[in-house]
């Protein structure tokens, strides 16, 4: 009997976002109506060069990205886009386009003048195209957290200038700082000193490989910065301009977070705030099989034809190279780690979008708590349809000083218990101690507030947490015990399949969908649980604990006598009729 051979595509069509690569109906490109880009493709090309004696080149696909960016509203003469993002697989020229649109915001002209080409226009310009100025005080950075990550764009630069250019903008080429016009313009590299940055007005920014930008090296503070800066520009129309491979989620990069509010953006459940986000990745069927390197390369390269396919098959099958890592830096994939509990697309597709709880809902709820180093977290369960929310998350501030001790504030926590149970209709809550013990008594840092949770709703309570001959407790529930794990661990499972199945809704909490994205497979005894990726990782798993457990407890309850026995009352009596 002959298996079957699955098909593979001569050409595969790659997964697009943004308008780079976007056809009209007459099968071209599609290009802005109105755009500066146009004076910035024949200023580089008079400019600046790839060598001596090698007039600068663009691309076609870098060419319809220059016109994009430089996309202008015709009325009111500001940029269509904000900020943007370009991501691209390793090796596709990222650098070089970046340092040559960092070249034209230092001393070309990058700003639009108010003046349009007309017929025969010295430049070359399509009439009625803007026609661009120089700025008058340009302040370009080369933003990285890395001094390394800055250098491979500075390095670029003295070879790109042209000798008409150096001389006719008297540039002045130095190692970390490029000035121009006698000190009027300059081009700088920054990395990651946030401090230091507060407080400039760059008129354009690159930020480079911002998939290594976290907050363990001060990649979201610098960020942040770097926002705060440009939106206080003089002429209000300083940009910033991310270049990035595909992140690894779970990182919480500044790339992660950016993709997502573009991603918010586009499905209508945040406000566009003019994010320019241009992608070109390949398909989610793609396969790293022989068949299916090549034309997959050859469509996500696009235009960079330097690029070796042979070089990248060889790298894509070589065994010692994990096939995440491949997908992310040749296929430019966002993919899960090998050992990934989720896929973050998983977990997303499970999102519904204008549903939430509702006073008196019936609901199930699951604490795990900590002291300081982990989170601790609430989540919901409604009982009716499993819709999974996380009522509160608390963990250690970003940036939180090292000589400061931090406690997670048990009576806030308290508090947003209380708060729960005046508003819904909790059936069950179990709630882990964790292993934080008080300095002041010996005690687990929980142990008296659960106490105190059991004594006062335990009473309202259809399932207790631990109900065993002489020992009972209507809320603790320690993960620890031996007695539990083995029904934690087929949650585990439980829950994963039920999400592959898309029933498990939830309303795409931030911090959830982080935790669900940190968690790691973890084999035992029992067949497979969650945990960090490693014991002190910083990326925290917490709030998939919760909402592991919190479905884990629906379930209990609902086949759970007190539930049957609920369900039979609320039908009303049977008469038999004799």
């Amino acid at each position: 009997m002959n298996a079957e051979v699955e098909a593979v595509p001569e050409v595969v069509t790659p997964f697009t976002l943004g308008p780079t690569w976007r056809r009209g109906r007459d099968g071209r490109f599609v290009l802005p109506e109105f755009t500066l880009g146009w004076h910035a493709l024949a200023w580089t090309a008079t400019y600046l060069q790839h060598h001596v004696g090698a007039p600068w080149r663009y691309t076609a696909e870098q060419a319809r990205l220059t016109l994009w960016w430089y996309a202008l509203d015709p009325v009111t003469l500001r940029f269509q886009y904000r900020d943007g993002v370009i991501q691209r697989l390793k090796g596709h020229g990222k650098d070089p386009l970046g340092a040559s649109w960092s070249g034209f915001e230092f001393v070309g002209p990058c700003r639009p003048s108010g003046q349009v080409a007309d017929e025969g226009d010295e430049w070359g310009i399509p009439p009625g195209q803007p026609i661009g100025m120089q700025h008058p005080a340009a302040w370009v950075q080369i933003a990285a957290v890395s001094q390394d990550q800055t250098r491979s764009t500075m390095t670029l630069f003295p070879g790109m200038f042209s000798k008409r250019a150096i001389e006719e903008y008297r540039i002045d080429l130095g190692k970390e700082i490029i000035y121009a016009d006698k000190g009027r313009a300059r081009v700088e590299a920054v990395t990651s000193s946030p401090r230091a940055m507060e407080g400039g007005r760059p008129t354009f920014v690159l930020l480079n490989e911002t998939h290594h930008w976290v907050d363990s090296n001060q990649g979201h503070e610098m960020a942040a910065v770097i926002e705060r800066n440009s939106t206080k520009s003089a002429d209000g129309m300083s940009r910033t301009l991310a270049l990035t491979n595909a992140y690894e989620p779970g990182e919480d990069s500044v790339a992660e977070r950016t993709r997502e509010a573009f991603e918010s953006a586009e499905s209508g459940r945040s406000v566009d705030t003019g994010l320019f986000y241009d992608s070109l990745e390949a398909p989610a069927e793609a396969k790293l099989t022989e068949e299916w390197i090549v034309p997959t390369l050859k469509a996500v390269r696009g235009d960079s034809v330097w690029l070796d396919i042979d070089r990248l098959k060889a790298s894509i099958l070589d065994v010692r190279n994990p096939p995440s890592r491949s997908r992310r830096f040749w296929f430019n994939q966002i993919v899960a780690a090998d050992d990934a509990y989720m896929a973050r697309y998983e977990w997303d597709a499970c999102q519904v979008d204008g549903v939430e709880l509702a006073e008196r809902d019936e609901i199930v709820l699951f604490f795990d708590g900590s002291k300081s180093d982990d989170a601790t977290g609430l989540v919901a369960c409604r009982v009716s349809d499993g819709f999974v929310t996380a009522l509160g998350v608390w963990q250690k501030p970003p940036g939180w000083p090292d000589d400061r001790p931090w406690r997670v504030p048990r009576d806030e926590v308290d508090g947003v218990v209380e708060q729960t149970f005046a508003r819904y209709r909790p059936l069950a809550f179990f709630a882990d101690p964790g292993a934080g013990h008080d300095d002041a008594d010996g005690e687990r840092y929980w142990d008296g507030y659960i106490d105190s949770w059991a004594q006062r709703y335990g009473k309202r309570l259809k399932l207790k947490a631990v109900v065993s001959g002489t020992r009972q407790h209507a809320v603790l529930w320690d993960m620890r015990d031996p007695k539990h794990q083995p029904l934690f661990t087929e949650a585990v499972d439980r829950f994963y399949r039920d999400a592959l199945e898309r029933q498990v809704p939830h309303d795409g909490h931030r911090v959830l969908r982080q935790h669900i994205a940190n968690a790691r497979r973890r084999t035992n005894r029992w067949g497979y649980t969650i945990g960090k990726e490693h014991r002190e990782s910083a990326r925290k798993i917490d709030l998939a604990v919760c909402a592991i457990g919190a479905r884990m407890l629906r379930r209990m309850l609902m086949n759970s006598p007190a539930w049957a026995k609920k369900r039979s009352a609320g039908k009303g009596r049977v008469v038999v009729l004799r």
